[in-house]
């Protein structure tokens, strides 16, 4: 592989860097840069602001609105993005659901679907966890039972990210319970305002409303919002999951964050001397940042499979267990950085206007709300524990 890029590359790196300085909004910048909380029309207001350039579809193919961008020139785009502080796309309608409907939905429903999906004129949710299936999601209990032309759902989904917020959700739900655990599932998609949803918020022990429990009660879903064949959403669960996998490992973001470990360890301490003189945590520095480069090659590979239409195979997995250790390690660090500073959990102080006298240096009030969140990494989009298990079973043939 060569890893090189090329003129035109690195012309389109420059019209990417000219773009972000240009547009990006500075009050978004200074959160995201900063640690501070972003709120949904933040994520809303700077979609928009690429869906106007034609960008609100890096990975996409310009048949269905989309950028039509080589999987080099995605990689470049995010990269920049993340360096420059322009929020990471909300994943579950952009990267989520939209390639499923892409691949396997109606045109009926890539046509009502797919642009409000680019406009960020429509939130989307997952509906995957539920309290006895989280890991082991072929367990999933919620219940659809077809009558005439709708479905009527019953169940419970949890950890149901930004939910609170969603227009609509993917969902699975079981269609077939006499079948085995991996069929008998269909996917489909569910207005949240339909009658009988109900959001409960779950408060994360950083303090923040972020993930929710759903209930559905009799909810009536016309079946003409089912993707794909009744009992096969497994399959389609198994590619989204791919999607998910790689794009959790976050590599632009964490390269990001890697800077901002080494601006912070760079600054004089009481005592004099920048931690990042310091051997050892100098040392652990340079590991974070070695793993992240072969993480990153890892990444392009697989980017240039999607390109040639092959789904993420296993090897998302292996995005996904590293990328996410490697985003919970900087955060780590970031906190010893801190030290005493970082015990510091006041959320309040990492909202945009806060008035409050935080307690010690401006960069520490996000850190320990940061690390506390960072664990969820390993656990979201299936377990690492489940990941290996996967790349012992499909690479290793164990």
């Amino acid at each position: 592989m060569d890893l090189n890029f090329t003129p035109e590359e690195n012309a389109f790196r420059q019209e990417v860097r000219d773009f972000l300085a240009q547009s990006l909004p500075a009050d978004i910048r200074h959160k995201v840069i900063n640690g501070m909380i972003l709120e949904r029309d933040d994520y809303v207001r700077w979609q928009k602001i690429l869906h106007a350039k034609g960008w609100g579809g890096p990975s996409w193919k310009r048949d269905f609105g989309g950028t039509g961008w080589s999987a080099t020139e995605q990689y470049i785009f995010e990269e920049e993005a993340a360096a420059a502080g322009a929020p990471r796309a909300i994943p579950f309608g952009l990267k989520m659901v939209a390639p499923v409907m892409m691949q396997y939905g109606s045109p009926g429903q890539q046509q009502r679907f797919l642009p409000s999906i680019l406009s960020a004129d429509e939130w989307w949710c997952q509906g995957y966890s539920e309290p006895g299936a989280g890991s082991d999601l072929a367990s999933l209990k919620t219940r659809a039972v077809r009558e005439g032309d709708h479905y009527i759902v019953n169940g419970q989904k949890t950890w149901t990210t930004q939910g609170q917020y969603a227009d609509w959700m993917f969902c699975l739900v079981r269609t077939d319970p006499e079948a085995k655990p991996q069929r008998g599932i269909s996917f489909l998609l569910i207005d949240m305002k339909t009658p009988g949803i109900t959001v409960r918020p779950i408060i994360t022990m950083d303090g923040a409303h972020e993930v929710n429990e759903v209930w559905l009660e009799d909810v009536k879903v016309p079946v003409e919002n089912r993707i794909g064949e009744e009992n096969a959403g497994w399959t389609y669960a198994k590619f989204l999951l791919g999607h998910e996998r790689t794009n959790i490992a976050g590599i632009g973001i964490a390269k990001r964050e890697l800077a901002r470990l080494k601006r912070i360890a760079a600054l004089e301490t009481k005592h004099g001397r920048p931690l990042i003189k310091d051997p050892l945590f100098a040392a652990r520095i340079a590991q974070i940042e070695i793993d992240l480069t072969a993480l990153e090659i890892t990444n392009l590979r697989v980017l240039s499979a999607e390109a040639a239409h092959r789904a993420p195979g296993p090897e998302a997995s292996i995005l996904k267990i590293k990328g996410t250790e490697l985003q919970q390690a900087i955060t780590e660090m970031l906190v010893q950085v801190a030290g005493p500073y970082a015990l510091q959990l006041r959320r309040e102080a990492m909202a945009a206007g806060y008035q409050g006298d935080p307690v010690g240096p401006f960069y520490s009030v996000p850190l320990a709300a940061n690390y506390l969140n960072m664990r969820k990494l390993s656990i979201y989009g299936g377990s690492n524990e489940i990941q290996k298990n996967i790349i012992a079973q499909m690479i290793l043939g164990l």
